[in-house]
Parts: C-alpha cells; sequence; structure tokens
C-alpha cells in the first residue's frame, strides 16, 4: 500500500472465492451438533437438566423462590391493588363489548390472570380484559347468536327476544372461540413458532389497534345515548350503525329511552364447564384471528417494557402461557384476553417489579365476585361506555403517529380496518403485508454506481451526476436479497445495465472448458502409457500411422499381441531396437526384417522417400505418437 498527497493505493491479487477460501483457510468443520446428539441429548435425564427444563416450562419456579420481599413488596402490592381497582369498570365494561353479561368480564379478569402469573414472562403486562379482542369476540356472539334466533317463549323476554336463552347461548360461543384460540397459541408456542409476529409489522399492529378503536368507539354509542341500533356485520358496517342511529334520532321514530343498568351480578364462582366442541368449525378462522391479534399485542408490550428494565421476555414461552390462559379460562367462563395498555402503563408507573402484582390484582376481584359484585347492580351501562371511551385515549393519540409513519413508509400506513370489520380487516391487513413484502423482492431497485470525484462514495450514476463509473469496472446493486423467485429478474437487470450479454459469455466458457477437459485427458492418458511402459521394463511401440501420402488406416501387427496402450492404438512389437539391430537388418522398404523363425510383420505401403533414415526408435510425427523407456 503507498501513501502520498492524502491518497491511498492499495495493490493486490484479484482473488475469486476458491482461492479466497485457501488464503483465508475456510474451516470445514462444523461447532453445531449433530442431529443425532441433540436426540440424545434431549433424551439425557439429570437433576440440574430436569430443574431446567421444569424452570423453561414453568417462570415461576424459577423467579418465585428468589423473590425479594425487601425490594419488591411494596412496590407489588401498591401496584397490585392500583391494577385491581381498574380491572372492576374494565372487565364489565368490556365484557359489553363482548356481547356477554358484565360478570363474565370480571372472571376473565381472575383466572387467566392467575394463570399467567404461572407460566408468563413478562414482568410488567397486566393480562385481562382488552377492548380490541373483546369487540373481536363481540363480533363472533353476536354473528352465531343474533337475536332473531331468541323469540320470547319465557318470562325474562324483551322486545319478542328471550334474553337468558341468548346470553347463555352466547357464552357458550365465547367460550369455545376462546378455547379454541388459546389451542392455538399453545401448539404455535410448543412447535417454536413466536417468531410469525416479526411479520407484522408495527405500523401494522398500531393502525390495526387505532382502526378497531374506532369500532369500539362506535359500538359504545347505543350504550351511552341508551338506544338500541340493529347489528350490522361485514364490511362498511360501521356506516350503516352510524347511518341508523341519526335516521333513527332525527327521524323521530323513538319516543322514550329507558336507562339500562348492568343488572344483577351473581355471588360466587361457577363451576368449570367444558366447551362446546360442535361449535368450532363454524369459530376456527375467528378463533385464529383472535390468537394471532392477542399474541402480537402481548409481545409488543412485553418486549417493549422488558427492553426498558433490561430483562428478556421469550416469545415462545409467551404464546405459551397466553394459550393456557385462555384454554383454562375458556372452561371456566371466560372470554379470550391479552395485555392491556393502560393497566399494564399504571402497574409499571406505580413500582410494580413482578407479575406478584398481577396476583394481588385478581385477589381483589375474587373479593368482589364473592362479596360486593351485588353493589354493581345498579351501575349505568353508559358509565361503562364512558370507562370505554376513556381507556381508548391511548390508541386514538396513535393518530398522532400518521406524519412519522407517511414519512418512514407509506405503503405500510394503508389500512383498510375502519371500513372494513376486524376479522376481515385483519386478514385484508396481513395479507396486504405479505404482498408488500413479496413485491418488495419482485420489484427492486437496481443501479449502476460510479465514484463521487474527492470522496470515497459510490451512487447511482443515473441519478447523481458527479457520480462516474471507474473505467473497466461495472459496479452493480441491487436492492433485494438474490433468491430463486427474483434471479431471472436480477440477471436480465444485470445485462440491460451492464451492457454484457451472458450467453455470449456462457458459450465461450464452455467451449474454454471443454477444450481444457480434453487436454487433461490427453495429458492422464499419456501418464498412464508412460507408467505402464516403466512396469515392464522395455520400450513400446504404438501403432502407427502412414504418412499422408501412404494408405492410411493400416498398421503393423504380430501373431500375438501381448498388451495395447488405452486410447493409443495397439502395440507393435515387431520392431525391439537392441545393440545388435543394425541398418542391414531393415529390409528394403525400411523397416525391421523378421528375426528367427518367427513371421514377418504385415507390412502397409507406406515407404521411406529417398534418402531418408529408417525410423528411430522413438518418433513423433503429427498423428503418430511413440513411447520412449
Amino acid at each position: 500500500m503507498e501513501e502520498k498527497a492524502g491518497e491511498y493505493l492499495v495493490q493486490r491479487r484479484v482473488l475469486d472465492e476458491v482461492r479466497l477460501e485457501e488464503v483465508a483457510q475456510k474451516g470445514t468443520w462444523s461447532t453445531k451438533p449433530t442431529a443425532g446428539e441433540r436426540v440424545k441429548e434431549s433424551l439425557r435425564c439429570s437433576g440440574p437438566r430436569l430443574k431446567q427444563t421444569a424452570q423453561s416450562w414453568i417462570p415461576v419456579l424459577g423467579w418465585l423462590p428468589r423473590y425479594s420481599f425487601r425490594d419488591n413488596a411494596i412496590g407489588d402490592l401498591i401496584s397490585g391493588c392500583s391494577v385491581g381497582i381498574m380491572h372492576l369498570p374494565q372487565g364489565m365494561a368490556y365484557a359489553l363489548l363482548a356481547s356477554l353479561g358484565p360478570v363474565y368480564g370480571l372472571y376473565t379478569s381472575l383466572y387467566p390472570v392467575l394463570i399467567y402469573f404461572i407460566f408468563g414472562t413478562s414482568r410488567h403486562i397486566s393480562i385481562g380484559t382488552f377492548a380490541v379482542i373483546s369487540i373481536m369476540v363481540g363480533s363472533v356472539t353476536e354473528r352465531l347468536g343474533p337475536d332473531a334466533n331468541f323469540p320470547m317463549n319465557g318470562t325474562n323476554a324483551t322486545g319478542n327476544v328471550d334474553l337468558d336463552a341468548r346470553d347463555r347461548f352466547r357464552v357458550q360461543v365465547a367460550c369455545s372461540l376462546t378455547v379454541l384460540a388459546g389451542l392455538f397459541q399453545i401448539l404455535l408456542g410448543v412447535v417454536r413458532f413466536g417468531f410469525v409476529v416479526t411479520y407484522l409489522s408495527e405500523p401494522l399492529v398500531r393502525g390495526y389497534t387505532t382502526g378497531s378503536a374506532c369500532h369500539v368507539c362506535v359500538s359504545q354509542l347505543k350504550y351511552l345515548f341508551g338506544v338500541t341500533p340493529k347489528r350490522f356485520t361485514g364490511p362498511l358496517s360501521l356506516i350503516y350503525i352510524v347511518a341508523a342511529t341519526v335516521i333513527t334520532h332525527f327521524g323521530g321514530l323513538t319516543s322514550k329511552y329507558n336507562i339500562d343498568v348492568v343488572g344483577e351480578i351473581p355471588s360466587g364462582l361457577k363451576a368449570p364447564k367444558a366447551p362446546d366442541t360442535g361449535l368450532f368449525l363454524e369459530v376456527i378462522g375467528d378463533a385464529f384471528a383472535v390468537a394471532i391479534v392477542g399474541y402480537a399485542i402481548n409481545i409488543s408490550l412485553g418486549k417493549t417494557f422488558a427492553l426498558k428494565h433490561g430483562y428478556k421476555v421469550d416469545s415462545n414461552q409467551e404464546l405459551v402461557a397466553l394459550g393456557l390462559s385462555n384454554a383454562i379460562g375458556g372452561f371456566f367462563q371466560c372470554y379470550s384476553v391479552t395485555a392491556s395498555l393502560s393497566r399494564s402503563l399504571v402497574q409499571e408507573s406505580t413500582g410494580g417489579k413482578t407479575q406478584v402484582a398481577g396476583l394481588i390484582s385478581s385477589v381483589i376481584v375474587l373479593v368482589t365476585i364473592l362479596k360486593i359484585g351485588s353493589l354493581f347492580s345498579d351501575l349505568p351501562k353508559a358509565v361503562l361506555s364512558t370507562i370505554v371511551f376513556v381507556n381508548l385515549k391511548g390508541m386514538f393519540k396513535q393518530f398522532t403517529d400518521v406524519p412519522l409513519l407517511w414519512k418512514t413508509n407509506k405503503v405500510d400506513l394503508v389500512r383498510l380496518t375502519i371500513l372494513l370489520n376486524l376479522d376481515l380487516g385483519l386478514a385484508v391487513s396481513i395479507a396486504f403485508s405479505m404482498l408488500t413484502v413479496i413485491f418488495r423482492t419482485q420489484l427492486p431497485r437496481y443501479s449502476i454506481l460510479g465514484r463521487v470525484a474527492g470522496t470515497d462514495l459510490y451512487l447511482d450514476v443515473d441519478t447523481y451526476k458527479e457520480a462516474k463509473e471507474i473505467p473497466g469496472i461495472k459496479i452493480f446493486r441491487s436492492s433485494a436479497t438474490i433468491y430463486y423467485t427474483n434471479a431471472e429478474m436480477y440477471l436480465e437487470a444485470l445485462q440491460e445495465k451492464s451492457g454484457i450479454e451472458m450467453g455470449k459469455l456462457l458459450t465461450a466458457k464452455k467451449k474454454r472448458d471443454a477444450k481444457l477437459k480434453r487436454a487433461q485427458k490427453k495429458e492422464k492418458s499419456k501418464s498412464k502409457a508412460k507408467k505402464r511402459v516403466r512396469r515392464r521394463g522395455k520400450p513400446q511401440v504404438t501403432s502407427i500411422t502412414p504418412p499422408p501420402s501412404s494408405h492410411q488406416g493400416q498398421t503393423f501387427q504380430k501373431g500375438e499381441k501381448k498388451g495395447s496402450l488405452d486410447e493409443l492404438g495397439q502395440v507393435n512389437e515387431g520392431f525391439q531396437h537392441d545393440a545388435a539391430t543394425s541398418e542391414s537388418d531393415f529390409g528394403r522398404r525400411g523397416w525391421p526384417l523378421r528375426r528367427g523363425g518367427g513371421k514377418s510383420p504385415r507390412v502397409g505401403h507406406a515407404q521411406r522417400g529417398p534418402g531418408t533414415s529408417p525410423p528411430p526408435a522413438s518418433w513423433d510425427t503429427g498423428a503418430v505418437t511413440t513411447l520412449k523407456n
């Protein structure tokens, strides 16, 4: 390397991949265990290994024995009481979003929290009811259990609808949906499929939750204003709700509204009950959507707090923990849960250090269910609706992120959740994200780079005027990784940008390789022939092809052949040079005469020209190859 006037000149050999591996001494060993070693290791049983496995599947066994009361107890107690108090109104309010009785929201705030305390890995998130998941469950319960399916035939009926039968069926639908969603999550966690959430970009999740907040807001207007509009489902249902309510109000179609209250909240806990498996086929698509959305919200919040406080959240174990919370909770008449942003922020900001705070909040909910639940029977549903509105504040604030998202990624910003219903909006959002990934790899940007004078920067020559190509060198750049789906496009772009015809280069390379192969094969044949001659200890002469003027194709033969040389014709032993051989031994035509009583070799019409000497023991002319020992 030479240095002068602030410039550097590096001189070295151009290395191809094979030569580089030789120079750098690429290792051929593998540090990873083989499949057999991994299986053997997994089947090995010992005390420490059993303890490690138990702690990995049941994390509470690892951190609870080391729990520091001195450092964590006060903060967890205050945090648990604060979150427990929030669970009460939110649980009852969000149950209305799921089209269930308020008491089922309290159940959902109890059992899943206890299960996550045992199996979860995040220290700060608050598991329980959440607005987005609640309204997704509500869309399923109202679709499968509409009012029209339950005509009045009992005492507790309103508007020709049997409310008791309707509510019981909707509880069955919600529990079946929850158990199936939990099973999906457990299965994905066991097969280590936690990375699937990485395909849900942050703009997608935030856009989806913000759009869902609009649906939640509209769904609470009927409780806030005490109206009962007709239920609409499917695409554009948000607009039909709104339109029907406006027409009803300004058209004076209803003259009197009754204030709707929570109603009776039964005391005590109900026995576990198996879900109706016959509903699984009807809710399988919705269950998978709930499983994915719930996990995406849960892991995003968990990783946020883990990064802030310096610990790690296991994405696969979070899937298992959330799945068990849903699957087991479904047997106790709970509906699907995930982490709540508002409660998680309160749990973290009030000093919560571990999931003991969640355990304390469950105790408060349990006391409410057993003793003081009846006090909420006269609570107006409009009050619960205002609680929902207040808790949506954080999601509505995400609208302020639109300018930033527009600058960073315009494609990911396009979402249709507001106009479409939640399940269809989620499907469209995920499909849209997958298509954007595909199109980005299929339609990359190709460019030829040139050096900007006076710098070490290389930029696109078509975009920057000062970027100039280096003579004799083409620097080709692709914005996407090369793999089988875009390999052909890459080749076409390379030929177009560089002006190099790959077809001609490949043809020339094939011809050169074939010529080299023939030469190597010829050298190999010569080497084999020489080795055989050395082993026999005497000179061997190959078949002699006459000069062009003679009758070609005829060879000199002897009655008995002792061997042949590969690819070099037959061996002629008629001529054996030794000290006793002289020019008189050659006949008139210049070829060796017979000796001893053997027959003379058959001689073709090849003649020696006048004045020429007999052929020596070793010669080599055009088509003739003679080996010399």
